[in-house]
């Protein structure tokens, strides 16, 4: 049998180090994920730390596609009273210019009514792009202010040529952003191309027209165009904001050592939480053995379990469990009963269900009330109770 040997142990470089090929060393770190090893969904605290810093999951084209379609609007509603503000200063510039004298008053004058002019053009396509702007960006993450985002941090300038490299042409965001960039270029320029084609006979009637017809043309044309574009963002922009949100939650992911250090800072150190836990034993313990010897009565396992009861008709429906107690815990119980010569009854079962049903401070339920009314009627023949004086 002739074993052949694989084609690819012929190949005259294999097994040949890469600097004596004449080869250069490539760091494949490079192609490495972004995030390695932040595989935990970012936790309540780390989203809200994000949003105090200004970091939050929207798209632009929403925004972009509401400024647009809300400026068309506007320019729309006032087309009428723009035309006007543009005729009365294109007749008085073109009636006073051989009358005008230039001088530094008179060009400061012009200045200030070309400017209020303007401003009464400007100014309302101005404010309603802003609001536009705005209420695009609060729909989509709601009021957040925070000047986080333009603090200057000195301790971000760091020239790593390696991971600028990774981020500039191996980011999966950016290589994102470039399609869906590019995509946005060629649909609007297909909308454009699509209107241009509709109105084409139009347009080419523009030099045979006058010039009031030929500008009406061109701008209806132009306005077509804005408005299937702003159409457009704004479709673009709902499969656009699931993946600026998708982004945002794994640019947001936590290792799980970040996730252990996270939750010893909100809930605190294993060690601590386990001393306080002790320690509130330890105080429900004391106050417990101060209750001890107010009780009516211990009923008792007899070694393993003891449950101290009291009861008192005029600010209590049913006796209450003022002390509980398993073990050396239970063995206190009895001897704190017995120092203050406390009644003292052995029931198992009822010791048993009292200490595994109730917590301290519970009452008696409806289903143990002939069993401890039992141990009551007990206390009240040898006298140790009295029902008169307490009802």
């Amino acid at each position: 049998m002739i074993i052949e040997m694989p084609y690819w142990k012929s190949l005259p470089w294999v097994g040949v180090p890469l600097r004596e090929l004449g080869g250069y060393p490539f760091d494949l770190q490079l192609f490495a994920a972004e995030d390695e090893g932040r595989t935990e969904e970012p936790t309540e605290k780390k989203l809200r730390e994000a949003r105090e810093k200004g970091q939050v999951a929207k798209t632009q084209e929403l925004a972009q596609a509401a400024v647009i379609l809300v400026s068309f609007i506007v320019i729309v509603f006032l087309a009428a009273w723009i035309y006007d503000i543009f005729a009365r200063m294109t007749k008085y510039f073109l009636t006073s210019f051989a009358t005008f004298s230039l001088t530094r008053a008179s060009l400061l004058r012009e200045f200030i009514r070309v400017s209020i002019e303007s401003a009464k053009v400007l100014g309302p396509i101005f404010a309603a792009t802003v609001a536009a702007a705005f209420l695009g960006n609060v729909i989509q993450v709601g009021f957040q202010f925070s000047a986080h985002p333009i603090r200057f941090d000195l301790s971000k300038l760091k020239f790593d040529p390696a991971t600028i490299m990774k981020r500039v042409f191996f980011s999966k965001q950016i290589a994102m952003n470039l399609v869906k960039t590019i995509l946005k270029v060629l649909a609007i320029g297909f909308v454009a191309y699509l209107v241009i084609i509709n109105d084409y006979d139009d347009i080419i009637r523009t030099p045979d027209v006058s010039v009031a017809a030929a500008l009406t043309i061109i701008s209806i044309t132009s306005l077509k165009v804005i408005l299937f574009s702003a159409v457009l963002l704004l479709a673009l922009s709902i499969p656009d904001y699931f993946f600026q949100k998708r982004e945002f939650i794994e640019s947001l992911k936590m290792t799980k050592q970040e996730l252990k250090e996270e939750w010893k800072e909100t809930v605190g150190d294993p060690h601590v939480r386990a001393r306080l836990r002790e320690m509130q034993r330890e105080i429900v313990m004391k106050n417990m053995i101060r209750e001890v010897p107010k009780a009516d009565v211990v009923i008792t396992n007899p070694t393993h379990y003891a449950a101290a009861l009291r009861f008192d008709s005029l600010i209590m429906e049913a006796p209450q469990l003022i002390a509980k107690g398993t073990d050396s815990m239970a063995l206190r119980i009895r001897e704190i009963a017995k120092q203050h010569n406390v009644y003292m009854v052995e029931n198992r079962p009822l010791a048993q269900e009292l200490c595994r049903r109730l917590e301290v401070g519970d009452f008696i339920p409806p289903d143990l009330f002939y069993a401890v009314s039992l141990v009551y009627s007990e206390l009240y023949r040898q006298g140790r109770f009295n029902f008169r004086q307490a009802i």
